[in-house]
């Protein structure tokens, strides 16, 4: 078995919609990013990458190259499942912890977590977390969303 973590912050902005896991939040301000933001299928890529021994989708889809511009991050988790499966590795788990003191994702989870297990097509746990930043920094002031992720892989049989 491999595990990898994953990170991913993005600023709050007016004028763009938030996504968080593929689902389209309802939500005055979205994420700010060279991509759509989506904080949650970032920091899941990234730990699915890192498990596996693969670059980080930095180095896999740089913010310099126009061709990522506004690119939908569903394309991104799929792009790099399927290098997980190539790498020879099946998911096992994922565990994800979304940190942001509005929207409250609590009416979302259960659409956020069946969507991502569709993006991924191949059965495996997917947990999801909601928490705040109790007021504090950029995150607490409601000026951003966090997600933090771990992944577990295993051999392909």
């Amino acid at each position: 078995m491999r595990v990898g973590i994953g990170y991913d912050i993005h600023r709050l902005v007016e004028g763009r919609p938030l996504y968080l896991g593929g689902v389209e939040i309802p939500y005055p301000k979205g994420l700010l990013g060279h991509s759509d933001g989506d904080v949650v299928l970032h920091a899941i890529s990234d730990a699915l990458l890192g498990a596996a021994g693969l670059p980080d989708i930095g180095e896999l889809f740089p913010d310099t190259d126009p061709a990522y511009s506004n690119m939908d991050s569903r394309k991104i988790l799929m792009q790099t499942v399927d290098l997980v499966h190539r790498a020879g590795f099946r998911i096992l788990s994922l565990d994800a912890v979304i940190i942001c003191e509005m929207p409250k994702l609590l009416p979302y989870k259960a659409q956020i977590k069946e969507k991502i297990r569709s993006l991924i097509d191949y059965p495996c746990h997917v947990n999801l977390k909601g928490k705040t930043n109790e007021g504090l920094g950029e995150l607490g002031q409601g000026e951003a969303i966090a997600c933090l992720a771990v992944a577990i892989l295993g051999d392909m049989e």
